[in-house]
């Protein structure tokens, strides 16, 4: 082969490795001409989808921008997290990562499973945000939930990013409480969204998030199975309304730890259909409290067991540890414990409140849902005057039964002021130990004492 053709031949091979081998790089980011801008068209067969990253041996890493997200914070990069969902659902071990360094506005949206991830994780290392407002809010969806996960086995929530519920212009619709006279509402739709929203889930872990600001509750976990949350940051104003931090639901083997809440309602509040809950170490306050209930509202059953807080702080906040039922309802509440917790400056520390009703025209019932064995043991620390520092008001037809108290030492918050005792209606238990205040209007159970483990089975 003449020597010329030699050189031509070698130069040929040296381009074409040279090409392949740029083509085969992965690039984790891209510059802006460079971002991938899909539109979805149902007319139209899907786009190919970009590479994935791997991340290590075992996950394959789907980042968001790689399928259009811009991240300005104005842009709608619903699609591109959908389109990015889509392929993560469909891999063994995926990372869906949310980058830092982006705000990623989002569309109320529904990320459907099941998938075929062994362990997904939705890494949100950036700032999600949904439309600011109803007013920004599409007409022809609803207004009820911002993100949803359904049907979803063994997905993790984790990152140090941050999820900014804009809840601001849904506290001041004229519907919310505060805004009448005197609490009272006023006419005028009233619909807010559930920031997140986990629905027949199981294996769930929500992990070192900080979220702020949801138009109503922050994370609502309806119908699932095996929830761990950890090392949570919740943060929304004392005066804004229905933002319950974390609001659990026909739900159960659930463990919330180490997390820090404040908010305009309960900091936890644990629904009908919920049983082995396990709450400990939470700051909680300025708030409404840790709450099981309310329960039995429009008659219907409830029933929750197998309930333990402990190793807490509630502080500055309306209620402490509070139970509340409307009257009329059925089920039971039992096998609950209260434990190593402390107060501070807290309106009704312990509170039972079989009468809870929004308005002041609520009639009385026969029917009650059961309160069976609670136990109070090592709640101390302070509480607001305005209200007794104990209060166990239960129904007049059923009343509470196997009430424990033991090491409970409150102290009114401010010194001098004329102290109420604690109250009693209707309730039956044992103070193991003397308390501060005395707690002597807890009647004796005797044989005679309604069995309310029956009515609890």
């Amino acid at each position: 082969m003449p020597f010329h053709q030699v050189l031509l031949l070698l130069f040929f091979i040296f381009s074409c490795l040279f090409f392949v081998t740029i083509q085969s790089r992965h690039h984790y980011g891209h510059s802006e001409q460079e971002q991938f801008h899909i539109v979805s068209h149902v007319s139209l067969p899907p786009s190919l989808a970009p590479e994935a990253a791997v991340a290590g041996p075992s996950y394959t890493v789907f980042n968001v921008l790689d399928f259009g997200a811009v991240g300005d914070g104005v842009t709608d990069d619903t699609q591109a997290f959908k389109l990015a969902w889509d392929m993560a659902c469909q891999i063994k071990s995926a990372v869906l990562l949310v980058p830092d360094g982006y705000s990623f506005m989002l569309q109320s949206t529904i990320f459907a499973g099941p998938c075929k991830t062994v362990g997904l994780v939705f890494l949100i290392d950036g700032t999600i945000m949904p439309p600011d407002g109803p007013d920004s809010w599409p007409r022809n969806i609803s207004k009820r939930q911002w993100l949803v996960f359904y049907r979803i086995n063994g997905m993790s929530m984790q990152g140090g990013g941050l999820v900014d519920g804009k809840g601001e212009n849904w506290w001041n619709l004229p519907c919310k409480p505060h805004k009448g006279v005197n609490g009272t509402t006023m006419p005028g739709p009233c619909d807010s969204p559930v920031a997140i929203r986990f629905f027949m889930s199981s294996n769930l872990t929500v992990k070192g998030l900080k979220i702020k600001n949801g138009p109503q509750f922050h994370f609502r976990f309806d119908a699932c199975q095996g929830v761990r949350v950890e090392s949570l940051t919740i943060k929304a104003p004392a005066q804004s309304p229905n933002t319950d931090g974390i609001h659990i639901e026909n739900t159960n083997n659930v463990q919330i730890y180490n997390s820090i809440i404040s908010n305009g309602d309960d900091c936890i509040s644990i629904g009908a259909g919920c049983y082995d809950v396990d709450i400990n170490n939470i700051t909680c306050g300025p708030s409404h409290g840790i709450s099981i209930g309310s329960l039995g509202i429009n008659k219907s059953r409830a029933c929750v067991s197998n309930i333990s807080v402990s190793d807490s702080v509630i502080q500055h906040s309306n209620n402490g540890i509070r139970i509340k039922t409307w009257q009329g309802g059925s089920g039971c509440v039992s096998k609950v414990e209260f434990s190593n917790i402390h107060m501070e400056a807290v309106r009704n520390p312990i509170i039972i409140d079989q009468y809870y009703c929004l308005t002041k025209d609520c009639s009385n019932q026969t029917s009650a849902v059961v309160i069976n064995d609670i136990s109070y043991s090592n709640i101390k620390g302070s509480f607001d005057v305005r209200s007794p520092p104990m209060s166990f008001a239960c129904s007049d037809s059923i009343p509470c039964t196997n009430l424990k108290l033991t090491q409970v030492e409150l102290l009114p918050a401010a010194k001098g002021r004329t102290v109420a005792n604690p109250f009693c209606w209707n309730a039956y238990g044992t103070v193991l130990k003397q308390t501060i205040p005395p707690v002597y209007c807890l009647m004796e159970e005797t044989n005679a004492t309604i069995d309310n483990t029956l009515l609890c089975g």
